[in-house]
């Protein structure tokens, strides 16, 4: 699960991306790298080093079940969700345009929703405080982000739909 989300995350997502002429400044970079440096330090000590050895029959344990099924339910809305943001404008379109389609219909930001999803998967699936420890740090990114998302597009768009949430379906 791991390997998949930052394999597709790292090489397959940026080759999706339209080309553009936006510059990411050198602090976004870095704070990515830290934060997947820290994460998978912590994620691979404490399922490597400090918790005891997972048997064969995990693999049919109700947690790895349960939390695969998020994940790949979460990988799916965060895939789409992208997949409708990147084709927002046609080529040669500038400007700025409300999301349809999917998640969008409830949520701002479903793809922060589909990847807490994700990451509370993988949390299930390994059954680990490390597991954990990573939703609460991408909560901690991806929450704020949402809000701020949501606020822009009420304050850029009038006619932005009401009912739409920032992260969290009818809630938040």
């Amino acid at each position: 699960m791991w390997q998949f989300h930052y394999i597709h995350r790292t090489y397959i997502f940026p080759l999706r991306m339209r080309s553009t002429d936006k510059r990411m400044p050198v602090s976004i970079v870095g704070s990515a790298v830290f934060f997947n440096l820290m994460n998978g330090y912590l994620q691979g000590h404490y399922l490597y080093d400090l918790a005891a050895p997972y048997p064969s029959s995990w693999l049919t344990s109700p947690m790895f079940i349960i939390g695969t099924l998020l994940f790949v339910i979460g990988f799916a809305i965060n895939y789409h969700s992208d997949g409708v943001l990147r084709n927002l404008r046609k080529p040669g379109e500038s400007g700025y345009k409300i999301p349809t389609g999917g998640m969008y219909r409830w949520l701002s930001s479903p793809n922060y929703f589909g990847e807490l999803i994700e990451w509370t998967g993988w949390a299930i699936a390994t059954w680990s405080i490390s597991g954990v420890l990573f939703v609460v740090w991408t909560a901690a990114n991806l929450v704020p982000r949402a809000i701020a998302n949501h606020g822009w597009y009420k304050e850029k768009f009038p006619e932005y739909p009401k009912e739409r949430r920032a992260i969290v379906p009818y809630i938040w």
